[in-house]
Parts: structure tokens; sequence; C-alpha cells
């Protein structure tokens, strides 16, 4: 803990109340959750069982438990859970199925199995709206808590009354399956959560610290669960920056930053502002377009790397342009500057714009690696050896039955 600057030190050591760590772009946030995870089982003196950290992506929590685990002794770190939102809703529900009224064993159905689903329960009753605008609806109401008797009084046009009915007769069709969606991983422990005494008691005697990673990407779901977990007491540290929220598509809201204040009285801030990652010009630029964002709680980054290059910014005329344009700027600077083709990145917003990068760098003979794609789960022969799987633990399941 020895080179952490005062800012990160501090956000580690307090941990007697409830704490919000503003995160800047680049300013150790993930050094400052693993050091915290570690002071709490090796200075604190918490079991590590006792310990909930919540990151949002399978990676991130991988990466931030091989971190914890390299700094405590052996055994140490047992039972420690540092798990993405529906991993964690995954293990409650293991334990809380019966109680919600679902046999051990429930399967799982991801995006198509539920549109696959919509589209059966469709041909049966008739729509005349798209099904995946159905399930986009049915899934947005899941992630604000909005049960189907709810969205059926709420609806305000004839897309929404039909949505509301749809979420009805998918919900009795998904617990016929005996079967929950990806959304339900969150939905159902809160319900849980809210409507048995003993299940809130567990769970809360359970956690005695939680530390959730990318706070402001949170949904109402993930928030209640945060909330009905710590209870009244127990402390937690949330981590996040409203200026990197980039999950608003599917329902986050980055003002759960700022409802922490409300909720929990003795909430106490800390900001991390110096950057690691970038030189001062960058900071510079970035400041200046940030200052434009509404913000309740004010930070500015700065960094120890010094000024470095100049920004250049490229006007294009369209996506293909633009994409001759950034690989004619790596063969010159390549070729001034004796570079590598691993010396450079590109960055786009969508994945729908590769597809002009690659065109471009194949006709350059410029080797390069394309990082995401598509998920190995959606592969047809993966998907096709699940629902066996999914059969086995589960004969109810006949959507994986229909697959196979």
């Amino acid at each position: 803990m020895a080179d952490l600057n005062p800012q990160q030190r501090a956000a580690v050591r307090e941990v007697d109340c409830p704490l919000l760590v503003l995160a800047g772009a680049g300013s150790g946030k993930t050094r400052v959750i693993t050091e915290k995870i570690a002071y709490l089982i090796s200075q604190r003196s918490i079991p590590a069982k006792n310990i909930i950290a919540v990151t949002f992506t399978n990676k991130a929590a991988r990466e931030m438990r091989e971190r914890v685990m390299k700094t405590l002794p052996k055994d140490a770190g047992k039972g420690l859970l540092i798990s993405t939102f529906h991993t964690l809703g995954m293990r409650m529900l293991r334990r809380e199925a019966e109680t919600l009224g679902y046999k051990p064993g429930f399967s799982i159905f991801d995006s198509q199995d539920s549109l696959h689903l919509i589209d059966e329960l469709l041909r049966k009753g008739g729509s005349a709206f798209a099904s995946d605008a159905l399930r986009n609806r049915i899934s947005s109401w899941k992630n604000e808590l909005v049960l189907p008797i709810d969205a059926v009084k709420q609806a305000e046009s004839e897309f929404e009354t039909a949505a509301a009915l749809l979420y009805a007769e998918y919900q009795r069709s998904l617990k016929a399956y005996n079967a929950l969606d990806f959304d339900d991983l969150i939905l159902q422990p809160v319900l849980a959560l809210q409507e048995h005494a003993s299940v809130r008691e567990h769970w809360q005697n359970r956690v005695r610290h939680l530390l959730v990673d990318e706070y402001q990407d949170t949904n109402a779901a993930q928030y209640s669960l945060v909330q009905l977990l710590v209870g009244r007491t127990t402390p937690f540290t949330a981590v996040g920056d409203d200026d990197q929220s980039i999950y608003a598509w599917r329902g986050a809201n980055p003002e759960n930053l700022h409802r922490l204040q409300d909720d929990f009285p003795r909430l106490k801030v800390v900001k991390l502002e110096q950057n690691y990652r970038s030189a001062g010009c960058i900071l510079k630029c970035a400041n200046s377009l940030i200052a434009n964002n509404p913000h309740v709680y004010e930070k500015r980054l700065w960094s120890e790397l010094g000024y470095g290059s100049p920004l250049k910014i490229m006007g294009c005329r369209d996506g293909d342009h633009e994409a001759e344009r950034v690989v004619s700027e790596i063969l010159h600077h390549q070729f001034t500057h004796r570079g590598k083709h691993g010396d450079y990145a590109i960055l786009y917003r969508g994945n729908h714009q590769s597809r002009g990068f690659e065109k471009v760098l194949r006709e350059h003979s410029i080797a390069y690696h394309l990082s995401g794609g598509t998920s190995f789960f959606e592969y047809r022969e993966v998907k096709d050896l699940l629902a066996y799987l999914r059969l086995l633990v589960n004969e109810d399941d006949d959507r994986a039955f229909l697959r196979v």
C-alpha cells in the first residue's frame, strides 16, 4: 500500500461507513479495489467468505480475483466471491430457488431462447409488433423492477399494452419450463430479499463488506440489490464515474451515483483524479469536453506524465474515407518512426464500423487483431451442446428439448 497516492490510500482504509470512490479514467481504481479487499482480509480480519466484490464483466472479475490472490497468504482468500451481478444473482437463486417457487436445476434462457419463446407465444395469440421489440420492452421493465401487473397498469400505448400482456404470459411460460431469463438473475433475488425476511437476514449476515465497480452503469434492479444486501448497517464501497457511463441503452443510470447521498446519509466521498495512463494534452482535451456534462461531483484529471504530443483531428466525408485516412496515417507514422503493427490501435464506437477498417487494412497487407466479435456461446454448435447439458439437469426444459 506504500506506493498508493494519498487519495487511493484513503479509499482503501475507509471501511467503517458507506464510501463512494469517484474514480476518473486511468486513476488506478482496480488497484484500489484489490488493495482494499486484501486490506479487509489481512488488516481488518474480515473473513474472505464475508466479502463480495461485483463488477460488470467476467474478465474483469477474473483479473481482479487473480490480483487479490497474489497479495494474500495461501488460503486467506478462500470463500471470497468476486463476480458479475448476474453471477452473484445466480448464486443467490441456487439457494433461494424453492422460496421463489422454482425447482432445483432450473434453466437459464439466453437472448435467443427468450426470443424463441416469445415467437412461440405470438404464434398462439398474434401481434402486430416485432418480437424483438416486445422482448426488449419486457427486459427494460425487469431492469426497472416493474412486474407484469404493474406494466399493464402503466401501459400508455397500444404497443406497451401488448408488451405488458405478453410479459405476463412470458413469465408464466418461463415458470412452466422451470426457467429464468438473464434479467431474472437480478430481478428474482431482489424480490426474494424484499418479500422474505429470512432470506434478507441470511444474506445481510453473510455480507460484511460489499464492493461494487462501475457503479455508474447500474440499473434500478442492480441498485436495489445492493441496497438490500447491505441493509442499514453494512459498510460498502461503490466505485464509479458518471463521465464513463456506457450502458444507458440497457437501463444503466449514472444518477445512481448521486442517489447514494440521499439513501446513505453517512456516505463519504473520495475522488481519484490523478491519471496514470495519459499525458497532459489528452487530459486537457478530455477535461474541457467533460466540463460541459452535468455534474453533482466535480473532478479534474491531472497527470505527472508530461504534456505529450498534440492531438490531431481529421475531418472525413464518410466511413470509407475515414478508414482510408486512418490507415494512411498509420502507414505514414510507421514509415517515419519505424513502427511495428503492434504499436497502433484503432478504436471505434460500434462493432459495425470494423468492416471498413478491416477492408483497408487487408488492402495494404497490414496484419491486425480484432478484439471482440461473435460470442463463443452464440455459435450454433455450442448452443446445441448447452441444450443437451440443460436437459440433463432440468427435464422440464422444453426449449432445450426442442433445440435437440
